[in-house]
């Protein structure tokens, strides 16, 4: 119920974000005076709308999107009422032009960074600063984060009815306690404790630590399992002793409000470097989609469509891990906002790069004492339009059939 749960929210997210991207629209066309006749959510038949001055606000029965209908987009819009010629949008500055059309993508990115410093103040944001290869892990202090139990096989998986308790949460360890020694081994950082507790027979050894400044010692009665070598992740694996516990390192940091802009601008430059570095991917990762249908093993750097976000969504409230849903929402409105302004048609994108082009040829004719060549046809430009509708609509089919015969899961099972 829970997965249900996370599914039907994230794709209600996603749909009311589209919803705010043509609001971005037709807010901005209506701030400059064009006119916006239609705005809706959804496509299809419409189930329900009415009319406000010169626009017809209503819901369609497909929620897959939505669209607003900006009166004399182009030039060769042939549905201009001749009163509303002086309106139409393509006889608008440039600049006003551009504006609502990256409407949208600022749509887009304002979702994300408000959202982003509201997680960084009652959620937290990821730590920068946190390890990320072994011997960053290693290096790091044994403060330990207890977990709820111990997985008894090697399988990374979320805890299930009969596996044991974590023994050091039986034996009264806490979040934050520094280990110090296992048995009579001591212990400087976190490889050390891990090397000390594989080299320790399973069952009862003292464990000291330190808690608020002041040395104790527990008994602690380690477990059984199976896992290979730390230098061979890849490995068999092998019979060895488990504390049941996680670094404790925050892998989330929370900030005061003030705190959470900074947070939030480094953050956002991130992500802005991730997502061209994705998109400059896409087409490198075809092939690998192609493997995971026809059964291959799915990498998880594939793109995903919003049928497996959804389900990454559903997956991440079912485990209660709600800052990966945060995030995952945060950056998937950031890679929509980006794309989206991808100077290609049919994308807003396409029609900035036009406007601009335009702008261009007609200083450069004017440079040259020649005649202004005028408006772009976008009559000529609609077979390589169709061609990239194709493109991604075979690309749009390719990750949907990828994300349900061979998803992408949180908890690999």
């Amino acid at each position: 119920m829970l997965y249900l749960s996370g599914v039907v929210a994230f794709a209600l997210g996603i749909l009311i974000s589209v919803s705010l991207h043509e609001a971005g629209h037709m807010l901005v066309a209506k701030r400059f005076g064009m006119k916006v006749t239609r705005y809706f959510v959804g496509f299809g038949p419409t189930i329900w709308s009415f009319r406000r001055g010169e626009t017809e606000y209503g819901i369609k029965a497909i929620p897959l999107g939505g669209f607003c209908k900006i009166v004399g987009m182009t030039p060769q819009d042939d549905d201009v009422d001749p009163a509303d010629e002086p309106r139409a949008m393509w006889r608008q500055p440039l600049w006003k032009r551009t504006a609502v059309m990256a409407a949208g993508s600022v749509a887009h990115f304002c979702l994300a960074i408000v959202t982003l410093w509201f997680a960084a103040i009652f959620m937290g944001l990821p730590n920068p600063d946190y390890p990320t290869t072994s011997a960053e892990i290693r290096s790091e202090p044994a403060r330990i984060e207890l977990a709820p139990c111990v997985v008894p096989e090697n399988v990374a998986r979320g805890c299930q009815a009969g596996d044991p308790a974590s023994p050091a949460a039986q034996a009264n360890l806490r979040n934050g306690d520094l280990i110090t020694a296992v048995g009579t081994r001591p212990v400087t950082n976190w490889g050390d404790m891990l090397d000390a507790i594989r080299a320790t027979p399973p069952g009862p050894v003292p464990v000291t630590f330190v808690r608020d400044g002041v040395s104790h010692t527990s008994e602690v009665n380690l477990a059984s399992v199976q896992r290979p070598s730390p230098d061979k992740p890849d490995g068999p694996a092998a019979p060895v002793s488990a504390l049941g516990v996680g670094l404790g390192t925050p892998s989330m940091i929370k900030y005061s409000p003030v705190g959470a802009f900074g947070a939030t601008a480094d953050f956002t430059g991130d992500m802005a470097v991730n997502t061209a570095k994705a998109i400059q991917r896409i087409p490198q990762k075809i092939p690998a989609l192609w493997t995971a249908i026809t059964g291959g093993e799915r990498d998880v750097d594939t793109p995903i469509s919003v049928v497996g976000a959804s389900r990454l969504g559903g997956e991440a409230v079912q485990h209660g891990l709600w800052e990966v849903f945060v995030l995952l929402f945060v950056s998937l409105n950031f890679f929509i906002g980006v794309f989206n302004l991808l100077p290609l048609l049919p994308m807003d994108g396409g029609h900035i790069a036009i406007a601009w082009f335009e702008r261009a040829r007609s200083w450069i004719f004017a440079r040259l004492g020649k005649p202004d060549p005028g408006r772009v046809d976008y009559f000529k430009l609609m077979p390589v339009t169709y061609a990239l509708i194709l493109i991604g609509g075979a690309f749009t089919l390719l990750t949907i059939t990828a994300d349900v015969v061979n998803p992408i899961t949180l908890i690999q099972r």
